[in-house]
């Protein structure tokens, strides 16, 4: 049985905001998927397709609003208390500082700059 989950996109109003907070909370460089040219930008997360997870993209559309939303993608993290301490000053805010999930890890939740609630998840 497959992962139910194949591909995620965060939905932003201000790509250069939302890809700045991205890759300074993950320290991670987004690359550009398609052409911005007709008002439609796509930046993607660094990834293995051959490996374990999902990856996913930054989308930024007149046709879409950002934040607000009830979906939560969760990223997966060494230490989730790490990637939190670095969501404040990337321009978000922590929601609920890391806790127990039981056997299934600890979690950190977290608004980006778009309003998006995002959930940093680890296994310590």
């Amino acid at each position: 049985m497959n992962n139910p989950i194949g591909w995620f996109e965060i939905y932003v109003d201000d790509m250069s905001r939302a890809k700045a907070f991205y890759e300074t909370v993950f320290c991670v460089n987004l690359a550009s998927i398609v052409d911005p040219s007709d008002g439609f930008a796509m930046f993607g997360f660094p990834s293995h397709m051959e490996s374990y997870g999902s990856s996913g993209a930054l989308v930024c559309t007149p046709s879409v609003k950002a934040g607000n939303n009830s979906t939560v993608v969760y990223f997966s993290c060494e230490d989730c208390a790490t990637e939190g301490a670095r969501v404040t000053d990337a321009g978000g805010f922590v929601v609920r500082q890391k806790f127990a999930i039981g056997e299934y890890g600890f979690v950190t939740l977290a608004k980006d700059t778009e309003g998006n609630l995002i959930g940093l998840h680890s296994l310590k």
